[in-house]
């Protein structure tokens, strides 16, 4: 077995490798709501690792599913979405292996 079929944090062939999954349950997330100008909600998603989520696949998702606009900035590392959208949010978090406990809603 070669080195790239291997996983370079715990060197499991990269089948049996866990550590993915471990450091999405081990990420603090925090959802807030927020006004913007013209008093115009939008939910923040704060505490996302990019090397742990497929970041472009969830912002993908979570527009597809709760019907709005939304962006990541990188240099900010933050999800922003058009509207209020706390609990849906929570529950396509927890659907993408992220752990409830280390869900934070600060509304």
């Amino acid at each position: 077995m070669s080195a790239e079929d291997r996983c370079p944090v715990c060197g499991l062939p990269k089948e049996l490798c866990i550590c993915g999954e471990i450091s999405k349950e081990e990420q603090k997330v925090v959802i807030k709501s927020e006004k913007r100008k013209y008093r115009k909600d939008v939910t923040v998603i704060e505490g996302l690792d990019p090397r742990d989520i497929d970041i472009k696949g969830l912002l993908k998702e979570l527009k597809s599913k709760l019907a709005c606009g939304g962006t990541y900035k990188k240099d900010e590392r933050i999800i922003i979405l058009q509207g209020n959208h706390l609990y849906k949010v929570k529950d396509i978090l927890v659907r993408w292996g992220i752990s409830e406990d280390k869900i934070e809603i600060a509304g």
